[in-house]
């Protein structure tokens, strides 16, 4: 009993400290988020919780309906613990851990490790695409407003959305493409005449062979591969319809345009080296919204912004990985002490 009690404060007490490094990592801005949260109404703060909310709600509903594919037992709350859980390991290791720890909650939850290595890997590939897709579908739809504030930076946007779709074609071919996997493979051999990278290239095959199982068993299902590029589009309204919440008592600006302009920044800043995204969003929504609404206001939004996507996600998630942790060690003590019974 004295055991169990230590194991479990021993889980409490390492999501605290990833906590507390969060919270010194945002340090710096982590007043000015506070501050701007006072200035602003409930109404809107409350509206962007929501918000902040519903977009994981609709990323569980996406994982949800892949899972259950390989575990038909897997639930739609499981999938939306999932999307929280992920958020938290998202932002504790500065991106590095996220695919690591949706595939340990996959693992626990009947999916084994190679399957949710695989169906992630195409959910990853699917929301890279979908954000591509949505930014260009949006540019398009307001054109005339798009060229009224950007026109000027007309090569660095095409620039932006070349590299762009070149990063989500890649991403769909290492997905997908048999033939490219054998593309990259016959490279790395090349380059391995002196057994060097046999290891690597070892793992890489398995790798390969992992997503050509999960490209086969997810890819022929159109329908399900469609909805799932569907309700990309609606998770995205929920992130980056939040500067229209912040905006549109005091500024002439639509939903339609705020979607353009925000789905414009977050894939832009995709494209740079930062972990997480951290930083290079706020960065460029910034820059991008400075030009419609002025600096000052647009970096009020970046902090509204940075609260609603980074943090609140992280804090829940904190209470999901608390809860989560908790069921599996029930489960585990359940089954051993079932067999000690026999």
């Amino acid at each position: 009993m004295i055991k169990k009690h230590i194991k479990t404060a021993g889980k409490v007490l390492f999501v605290l400290i990833l906590v507390a490094i969060i919270i010194y990592t945002f340090k710096d801005s982590a007043g000015d988020i506070l501050a701007q949260i006072k200035k602003t109404s409930l109404l809107v703060v409350f509206s962007i919780c929501i918000s902040s909310v519903l977009y994981e709600m609709v990323e569980g509903w996406i994982t949800w309906s892949l899972a259950k594919v390989y575990n038909p037992d897997f639930k739609y709350w499981q999938g939306v613990e999932s999307a929280f859980y992920v958020s938290f390991y998202r932002v504790a290791t500065l991106g590095s851990g996220a695919g690591v720890s949706a595939v340990y909650y996959f693992n626990e939850s009947g999916v084994p490790y190679s399957q949710g290595t695989g169906f992630y890997t195409i959910e990853y590939t699917l929301h890279k695409v979908s954000i591509a897709l949505f930014s260009g579908i949006f540019f398009l739809l307001n054109w005339g407003y798009m060229q009224g504030h950007y026109q000027k930076y007309n090569l660095a946007l095409l620039a932006g959305f070349s590299l762009t779709f070149v990063i989500a074609i890649g991403l769909l071919l290492f997905a997908c493409s048999k033939n490219f996997h054998k593309l990259v493979i016959w490279i790395v051999e090349k380059l391995n005449r002196k057994g060097r990278f046999t290891e690597q290239l070892e793992k890489l095959r398995e790798q390969c062979q992992i997503l050509e199982d999960a490209a086969a068993t997810l890819l022929k299902r159109v329908g399900l591969i469609v909805g799932c590029v569907l309700k990309n589009f609606l998770k995205c309204v929920f992130w980056y319809g939040i500067p229209y919440l912040i905006l549109k008592d005091f500024y002439d600006i639509s939903l339609s345009q705020t979607l353009a302009v925000t789905s414009l920044a977050i894939m832009l800043a995709a494209v740079l080296p930062s972990p997480a995204g951290i930083g290079s969003s706020e960065v460029v929504l910034i820059m991008l919204l400075s030009l419609i609404v002025g600096t000052a206001e647009a970096g009020s939004v970046a902090l509204l912004y940075r609260f609603a996507t980074f943090v609140l996600p992280f804090l829940i998630g904190a209470v999901a990985v608390l809860c989560f942790h908790r069921r599996v060690r029930h489960i585990k003590e359940s089954v051993d002490s079932s067999g000690d019974r026999i």
